[in-house]
């Protein structure tokens, strides 16, 4: 989307209406005294929309919808406005477009993992930059004789300057990459779906942590697929996301397997199966047709904050947190903070990973920290967050050195921290990550302010 600059102002009235929020819908992270900057990981759910949830359970009775009886057609009823709800919301034509329900981003990305057609001649080429439920796709793939390709990032995580995306294989072949990045909060350019698909690819869009606060329209970019999970997006309910698959797209896909709900007919003296066409052949089982009821409040609290208003609040916040970290300093003027990843709020959505340096500019153990946070009711996230591509390029960990660890430390033994012993104890193996989202306020950032220039202080015992 193009990017507004704001007047004073405009800045002011966009924080105090931000501000006014979080007062009237998530008031409890004050009442506990809860600094939450984890969004990327979940977000929370405004206490309208539960409450708006809560009321229309109290006054409707809903059956599995597999079923012509009045529970089960009004559950189903739900279940197809919420597909059309969510459709309409990313901008995907119903004629073009068609929504599978799954458990998370991750279920839904699997459904097109174990579905696609890969075989000798195909490859399967995504960014180093990938969230693991991504990189496992590599391994469908591999059974299936294709190759494998991965696109280098740079320093910044960006997709590496120069790089370029190779032709499709001969046979079916899918492009895959995340609209935002999990672990560095770069935001990759969606232009590259248009440049995947003129190399003869089908094109896989991550979406997982970008949607929660930025507008994603899927009828101007068009990828064959996309995953999204819901909670990211409005906290609740957890356990269900969606595959939006472009209907030509979806029938390409060969299911490896038939489930309770997904078939015309089975016969078991037969041996033969048909499944459903569309998405109810992707959707096995009962549907979460409880949480389904509650997608479109959710979405109606998104609308009414304003997607646009969400994008410039945050690249504000972003850019707030970017400053404190950057401006963390030792008593003696050492930088007390490294930041993986683009240091402005351009080009970047509001996930900032970052590791403590003691004086000798060595990373202190994520796990130190966020324990350290805790303590101080600040919530951040520590790890490499499924994403080890991006990992290993802003940690510069060294691979053949990390794999001979691998084959040194046994298995019933192995974390982080025995691969960082492995390695030498001076090498960060993890980092933090602070993320923020519609609920954040300064006050929130002063806090962490607080917590980094307070950590390294000398502690003094109360009498």
């Amino acid at each position: 989307m193009t990017e507004q600059v704001l007047t004073r102002t405009d800045a002011a009235g966009l924080r105090r209406s931000f501000e006014e929020l979080r007062a009237r819908e998530f008031a409890r992270l004050d009442e506990c005294g809860s600094v939450y900057l984890d969004y990327t990981g979940s977000a929370l759910y405004a206490e309208s929309h539960l409450r708006a949830h809560e009321e229309f359970l109290k006054h409707h009775v809903l059956g599995n919808p597999h079923s012509e009886n009045p529970a089960s057609t009004a559950a189903t009823r739900i279940v197809d406005d919420a597909r059309r709800d969510v459709l309409d919301f990313f901008g995907a034509d119903p004629a073009e477009y068609t929504l599978v329900f799954a458990a998370n981003a991750t279920a839904a990305l699997k459904l097109v993992a174990e579905s696609y057609p890969f075989q000798a001649g195909s490859r399967f080429t995504l960014l180093a930059d990938n969230h693991n439920s991504v990189n496992g796709i590599r391994e469908y793939a591999a059974r299936a004789g294709a190759e494998t390709i991965y696109l280098p990032i740079d320093a910044d995580l960006r997709l590496q300057k120069g790089a370029r995306i190779p032709p499709a294989g001969s046979a079916p072949s899918l492009f895959a990459f995340p609209a935002q990045s999990n672990f560095s909060g770069v935001r990759h350019p969606l232009a590259l779906v248009q440049d995947a698909k003129d190399l003869g690819y089908d094109v896989l869009l991550d979406a997982a942590a970008y949607v929660p606060t930025e507008h994603l329209d899927l009828g101007s970019v068009h990828p064959d697929f996309t995953c999204v999970s819901f909670y990211k997006m409005f906290g609740f309910p957890t356990g269900l996301g969606a595959l939006i698959a472009r209907r030509e797209a979806l029938a390409r896909l060969r299911r490896p397997w038939f489930a309770g709900g997904t078939v015309d007919f089975v016969s078991v003296e037969g041996r033969v199966h048909r499944l459903l066409r569309g998405a109810g052949g992707f959707e096995d089982g009962t549907l979460n047709f409880l949480g389904i009821a509650a997608l479109s409040g959710g979405l109606a609290f998104l609308r009414e904050v304003g997607m646009t208003r969400a994008s410039q609040r945050v690249k504000a916040l972003t850019g707030r947190l970017l400053a404190i970290l950057g401006g963390a300093r030792h008593p003696s003027g050492a930088p007390a903070v490294r930041i993986y990843g683009p240091t402005t709020a351009d080009g970047r959505g509001g996930t900032v990973s970052f590791n403590l340096l003691d004086a000798s500019g060595v990373p202190v153990p994520y796990g130190e920290v966020e324990r350290a946070a805790s303590v101080h009711g600040i919530a951040l996230r520590g790890g490499c967050f499924c994403n080890p591509g991006a990992a290993e390029r802003a940690l510069e960990l060294p691979t053949d050195a990390m794999l001979d660890c691998l084959e040194t430390i046994p298995q019933q033994s192995f974390n982080l921290k025995a691969l960082a012993d492995c390695l030498g104890g001076s090498v960060a193996v993890g980092a933090m990550r602070a993320s923020v989202s519609l609920p954040t306020v300064e006050a929130d950032l002063d806090r962490l302010d607080a917590f980094l220039t307070g950590y390294w202080q000398p502690q003094t015992e109360t009498p």
